[in-house]
């Protein structure tokens, strides 16, 4: 089990100029949820796996007071399971035995593990348990907290197994808000009837959450809440040039590799994040770019032996709907509204920069290399490293580098 842990500096200094997004990173000098997730694997059954807290600064010049402000949460916490932490002192070391082991093609494995953006965090929650020579894989983020006891035993009922034919090898569960429901609930203004994102996402999870058999396929996936077979986390990664939304983008690298992603409507976990820090227009940007990228992705398949093409309408109605040749439309009738809505609240900055999005999705968001053939050649690098990775030698000391942290945390 991966737990990522996003901080961000101490409160009074907040956001600067070049700090990587998240939606809601703990300040330095806030408690933050990590513990609170910690402690609530004590209500799970099964507690036969090992635990990694992966300690995300969102500068550089932070990432040691991070790596020791999550190490006292982990200590703290005192928990059941065995848990080890993973920050960029660690990463460091990982580069470094790259470098000497692999002179040839070094740099460009060590491209492919690096600690900023979702969508790398992400393949590091793949890569950690493939040194740690685990099988299965379970995502899981720290705004979360189990209720279910039985969690695990449902996340290894179905993963590794083939029904029907079909080799299961990803499996989502899926979120219950504080209100013990899962659809989401965002209070409507008139920007959103052209964006339409809530609307459809709780469609799609009537089709797929609220409706028997237990185990389908799905066109979404949540991030905090995933399980993946070895099978597919050492063939397929993240792609790092989406910069959020990385779960369902995942999803459908996985499916153009000819992967199978299923969602298991029993499998369930509490979501309590706190509030997202950055404004609406930002937040919507980063959509933008989401989307702009995959449709892109989507649009310059071409035949390829071993992969399948995937069309947007595979995922309708979420996120298809935004996959789709209407979608620089959405987005300006969506950002005209709401730089509207902030005008007439007095806030010209928002305004501008939500008219700054309807231009952005045609400049900057569009892809300047293919997509596609991008996906292939990250793919192929992939690849290539879980097998160099394999090499019992280098393995067995990553294995030590992540492991050694366990001891030091806990040794007094």
């Amino acid at each position: 089990m991966v737990i990522p842990s996003y901080w961000g500096r101490e409160s009074k200094i907040g956001y600067q100029e070049g700090d990587a997004i998240y939606d809601h990173p703990t300040a330095l000098n806030a408690d933050g949820t990590l513990h609170r997730a910690i402690q609530s694997t004590n209500v799970l059954k099964d507690k036969d796996f090992e635990l990694v807290i992966i300690a995300v600064a969102t500068s550089r010049d932070i990432e040691q007071e991070v790596e020791r402000k999550v190490a006292e949460i982990i200590k703290s916490a005192n928990p059941e399971v065995e848990v080890m932490l993973f920050g960029n002192s660690h990463l460091r070391q990982i580069h470094d035995l790259l470098r000497v082991h692999c002179d040839k093609n070094a740099e460009e494995y060590i491209s492919l593990l690096q600690l900023r953006g979702y969508s790398n965090v992400r393949n590091l929650c793949l890569f950690i348990p493939h040194i740690l020579d685990s099988d299965v894989a379970v995502l899981i983020d720290d705004d979360e907290v189990f209720e279910d006891p039985e969690f695990m035993s449902k996340a290894r009922e179905f993963i590794g197994r083939e029904i029907e034919g079909i080799e299961i090898n990803a499996v989502a569960g899926y979120y219950i808000n504080p209100d013990g429901d899962y659809h989401v609930k965002k209070p409507f203004r008139p920007w959103m009837k052209y964006w339409d994102q809530y609307e459809r996402m709780n469609e799609a999870f009537d089709n797929i959450i609220g409706t028997e058999p237990r185990l389908k396929e799905t066109p979404f996936a949540f991030g905090g809440n995933m399980i993946i077979h070895r099978n597919l986390f050492t063939t397929v990664p993240f792609d790092a040039n989406v910069r959020r939304g990385e779960d369902i983008d995942f999803l459908m690298n996985a499916r153009i590799f000819g992967f199978s992603f299923f969602l298991d409507n029993q499998l369930s976990i509490k979501h309590l994040p706190p509030p997202k820090m950055h404004p609406t227009w930002m937040q919507l940007r980063e959509d933008i770019y989401r989307f702009v990228y995959e449709r892109a992705k989507i649009d310059t398949q071409t035949e390829m032996e071993g992969m399948q093409k995937i069309q947007a309408d595979n995922f309708d109605p979420y996120p298809g709907c935004f996959l789709k040749a209407d979608l620089e439309e959405k987005i300006e009738l969506a950002c005209k509204l709401l730089s509207e809505e902030y005008l007439a609240k007095g806030d010209r900055k928002g305004s501008k920069e939500a008219l700054n999005n309807i231009s952005i999705a045609k400049t900057d968001a569009v892809p300047k290399l293919d997509p596609f053939q991008n996906l292939c050649e990250l793919q192929r690098r992939w690849h290539e490293l879980m097998r160099f990775t394999s090499r019992e030698d280098i393995r067995s000391q990553m294995r030590d580098i992540i492991c050694k942290e366990r001891r030091e945390i806990f040794k007094n």
